[in-house]
């Protein structure tokens, strides 16, 4: 793996960096939270650039991860010489994660830092880690309750990346994250009060994969009941234009199981489902 830091660029990027690799040092071991984004990459790679093995990233496997997201953590994980271990976790086991209240994601969140935590105290690692930055402020994030209440530590968070930063530092690592596009939990696509199942996880995700497959990047589908609504980046629009691409887009779409096919104008977007949404 190459330097940390390899840059001329006159921002305080590269300072970050630096403080990033002594905040790690002087931690001395970490259990990281590591789904394989943008965030979680960055952080496990130079934690494991930093600390070797005494860095251990962890991917929790459950139906709310996609398998080709599980799939790419993995190998991911293995070319950057990760210390790594898959987890299960069974959070839909939790009548209040199914429920999908507005705090979904803090039970979520809780039963895999509770995991995470007990790995850390039964193995000897100083803290656990994940990969929340400071943009994350400005959203409804339940979760970071989560981390706070069991004691997670958020570096990159704490030392001021946004996810700019992150993406210009996994660059100058060669990351095969950093122009990754953003991604969350397949339960992120159900609105908030329709139970989360596995079947309607399975659904989203063979929705979003046939769209991937069809060419579209950045793209969300959101579940209403027998409806899908589509979140693309307003710049792959033009492609809908085109009849045969909308034909072929609207029909994968239909063969997942929905019975309507409706596009969002407003296009992609993170947390749609948090629009409206009342923090507690």
């Amino acid at each position: 793996m190459p330097e940390i830091w390899k840059s001329d660029t006159a921002n305080d990027v590269p300072a970050r960096v630096q403080r990033l690799q002594v905040w790690l040092k002087e931690l001395g071991s970490a259990v990281v939270a590591y789904s394989g984004g943008v965030d979680s990459t960055y952080l496990a790679a130079v934690a494991a650039q930093t600390l070797g093995a005494r860095a251990l990233a962890v991917t929790a496997d459950s139906p709310s991860l996609p398998r080709r997201r599980l799939e790419e953590a993995v190998e991911w994980a293995r070319r950057l010489g990760l210390n790594h271990r898959v987890i299960r976790t069974c959070e839909l086991d939790n009548p209040a994660y199914a429920a999908n209240n507005a705090d979904r994601c803090f039970h979520c969140k809780f039963s895999l830092f509770e995991r995470l935590t007990d790995i850390a105290r039964e193995e000897g690692y100083a803290a656990v880690l994940d990969g929340a930055n400071s943009d994350d402020r400005g959203d409804y994030r339940p979760g970071s309750e989560a981390a706070r209440r069991l004691g997670v530590r958020s570096p990159l968070q704490e030392l001021g990346f946004t996810k700019a930063d992150i993406r210009a530092a996994s660059r100058a690592l060669g990351l095969p994250t950093a122009d990754r596009p953003a991604s969350a939990c397949l339960a992120s696509r159900i609105p908030y009060g329709s139970p989360v199942t596995a079947e309607a996880l399975a659904r989203v995700e063979r929705a979003e994969d046939a769209l991937s497959d069809l060419g579209f990047r950045q793209l969300r589908v959101r579940a209403h009941g027998d409806v899908a609504r589509i979140e693309i980046a307003p710049e792959e629009f033009a492609r809908l234009l085109d009849a045969a691409a909308r034909a072929a887009a609207h029909d994968a779409v239909r063969a997942c199981g929905f019975r309507f096919v409706a596009v969002d104008l407003l296009g992609y977007r993170t947390g749609s489902l948090n629009e409206g949404v009342t923090r507690p």
